[in-house]
């Protein structure tokens, strides 16, 4: 049988609203009863049922983590970083993949069903509305890894991917190419654009016009699927491809086809996922700084719980270049 509240009070001699106290967060009870009650909730193997506990503070502790790309094997690290990182602080995360449904009303929907207290958005590709779908509904919410705004109307914890553009622009050019084809994401995402944009602004400056295609997904299998295709046509020097999982779909289309990267195709990848580093692959990437995004994006939510109305802000990280084995050398 589970031991239920009234057996802590009789162990501790207590009331039974005294034991309520000890473990509602924020309530009044004295030390010598706190360690009475904590004595014998410890003897009996009690534990609180953080549930029930909700229905009188009216706060779960859960917090919705959502996204809609789990087959990128970077989410495994950024879902780690996040469930572990809310744990610690005393916060339950609720894992929601949308995978190809994207419809705001949808989620905000299931979401108020579980009664979280919070929503992470974490997706580079979702459009800001997604997110501002959630504070409209009055639900707080922080984007990470979300679209950069001059005038922020949520949280936001990202990096500046138009200068991520610019920085693998810059990177390319520095390595003695000059044709130069740009690989990215789903034209739609968000990520995708701001990324071209800044790769081909800088690539203007070089007076180097880059070739440019998107792949269906971040994905391993579309990033090899659109590669296939362009080496049935003339061959750019090198692409950066605006992901690492997409880079190493197109390693394989490349290998497979009997060249060397880099000494046939140049290789530039986006994020430094763990896969990145592997001695097979060694892709020279541009490295998302995960740990960061996510403490800050978890510092955001903490803020949010203490103060539903204070002014959204906006956190942004440099990127920085993770030199490995698939460009040529600086010069």
């Amino acid at each position: 049988m589970s031991i239920t509240l009234r057996d802590v009070a009789l162990r501790a001699g207590v009331s039974r609203s005294a034991v309520s106290r000890t473990f509602t967060e924020g309530a009044s009870v004295s030390a010598r009863t706190r360690a009475k009650v904590e004595k014998a909730a410890k003897e009996l193997g009690y534990s609180p049922n953080v549930l029930a506990r909700s229905l009188t503070t009216r706060r779960t502790k859960l917090i919705g983590l959502v996204a809609n790309n789990f087959r990128n094997p970077i989410f495994l690290d950024i879902f780690d970083r996040f469930t572990r990182g809310l744990q610690d602080r005393g916060l339950r995360p609720l894992l929601v993949n949308l995978s190809d449904q994207t419809d705001a009303e949808n989620s905000v929907r299931l979401l108020k069903q579980y009664s979280v207290d919070a929503v992470v958005v974490a997706s580079s590709t979702l459009s800001p509305n997604f997110s501002m779908s959630f504070h409209e509904a009055g639900v707080p919410v922080v984007h990470a890894f979300g679209r950069k705004s001059d005038t922020p109307r949520i949280p936001i914890v990202s990096v500046d991917n138009v200068a991520c553009g610019r920085l693998a622009a810059r990177t390319l050019i520095s390595r003695g190419y000059r044709e130069i084809g740009f690989l990215g994401g789903p034209a739609i995402a968000t990520s995708t654009q701001d990324r071209l944009a800044g790769f081909s602004e800088a690539l203007a400056e070089a007076e180097v016009t880059p070739t440019v295609d998107f792949a269906e997904d971040y994905s391993f299998s579309a990033g090899r699927q659109k590669m296939m295709e362009l080496l049935q046509s003339p061959i750019q020097e090198a692409y950066f491809c605006g992901d690492d999982v997409l880079s190493i779909g197109a390693m394989s289309a490349i290998r497979e086809a009997g060249l060397r990267v880099p000494e046939d195709i140049g290789l530039l990848g986006l994020n430094d996922m763990e896969m990145a580093g592997w001695q097979n692959i060694a892709l020279t990437t541009i490295r998302q700084p995960i740990q960061h995004i996510v403490r800050a994006s978890i510092d955001q939510i903490e803020a949010l719980l203490d103060d539903p109305d204070r002014a959204p802000e906006q956190i942004l990280f440099d990127c920085d270049i993770v030199d490995r084995r698939t460009l040529r050398p600086l010069p």
